[in-house]
């Protein structure tokens, strides 16, 4: 990615609420992340961390009501998108920013073939007419790995595998060559190998493409093999954001240190028992006034009932929200 070049997405202090019968559920919480040209910022999380519904917030994809975007800012192309219109919303989707979801076959249209599907992007955002598109379409398919294209633009989503229909969405998503892709867990339901397939699969179109690509995952393995950047999500908010390697390396939350020891190591007899993270993420009737993850953290102690903390920098690139240094081992000068 080039050094010193403004990011291609900004986001800033990103407040998302679902209204429901009990009441409010402050789902996102004063999110704040930005994405540079080229980069795979990974997002990472337990179910109910907010990782999903920050992403949708962004592109307008979630259904209002129940949903509300209270307040916050999110830059991309010179133009705040939480405040453009639907019409000028739905013209960016698409074409400037692609989304792969994680059901492909919830998400691909049953009644219409897979070239239907294709083309339709194409034709509505790239004004190619049908025969530019079919051409299009094929070099699409092609180019997700997927043989016998052309006859196979034919063939409905049923008529493909999990991975097969994987490969269709992605290249659904990548039809108009979109600046930003957004893939939310597109491997979560796909077995180990097909898995592994996917993951190679983005590495070669993002390194022949150039795209930037926003990866959302409760899985610290996939991102240790793709991401650039990782942020760590819990309670709805970014508990902390670092380099790939130096996440890995020297995590400063216990939520992050929490998750890695989830992660399954191949050395045999010798490797670490597996831990389990017990409890559940909060659902927050309220933006949470003290820090969302104490009751689940071994370091809690009296401020971090009384206050939520604030990112603070750890390092070049890293900062996390905790009252607690993970170097000293002690309560954090702040």
């Amino acid at each position: 990615m080039p050094d010193g070049a403004a990011p291609v997405l900004d986001v800033r202090d990103l407040q998302t609420v679902f209204r429901t019968r009990t009441g409010e559920v402050h789902a996102v919480n004063s999110v704040s992340f930005h994405l540079q040209p080229g980069e795979l910022l990974g997002v990472v999380g337990e179910s109910g961390s907010g990782k999903s519904v920050t992403m949708m917030s962004l592109i307008g994809l979630l259904p209002s009501p129940p949903a509300e975007v209270r307040a916050g800012r999110v830059e991309f192309g010179g133009r705040d998108l939480l405040k453009v219109r639907e019409k000028e919303l739905r013209a960016l989707r698409g074409a400037r920013i692609g989304f792969v979801f994680q059901d492909p076959m919830t998400s691909l249209n049953p009644v219409f073939t897979v070239g239907y599907q294709l083309r339709e992007p194409l034709r509505k955002h790239m004004g190619m007419d049908k025969s530019a598109a079919h051409k299009r379409a094929v070099e699409l398919m092609d180019l997700v790995g997927i043989p016998d294209a052309d006859r196979r633009l034919e063939d409905y989503p049923h008529q493909f595998s999990g991975g097969m229909r994987q490969r269709v969405m992605i290249a659904i998503a990548l039809a108009c060559d979109p600046e930003v892709l957004i893939a939310d867990e597109p491997t979560t339901a796909l077995d180990v190998t097909i898995q592994a397939q996917i993951l190679e699969l983005m590495k070669e179109l993002r390194q022949r493409l150039g795209m930037a690509v926003i990866w959302i995952t409760h899985d610290l393995g996939v991102i240790a093999g793709i991401a650039d950047r990782v942020i760590v999500m819990y309670g709805g908010q970014v508990v902390e954001q670092a380099p790939v390697k130096e996440l890995f390396a020297n995590p400063q939350h216990p939520y992050t240190r929490a998750l890695l020891q989830t992660v399954p190591h191949l050395e045999g007899a010798r490797a670490p028992r597996l831990k389990v993270i017990e409890g559940q993420p909060p659902v927050l009737s309220a933006p949470p006034r003290a820090c969302p993850f104490r009751a689940r953290c071994s370091h809690a102690f009296d401020r971090c009932a009384r206050e939520n903390p604030a990112r603070v920098p750890v390092g070049p690139g890293h900062d996390a929200a905790c009252f607690w240094d993970a170097e000293r081992e002690a309560p954090r000068d702040v």
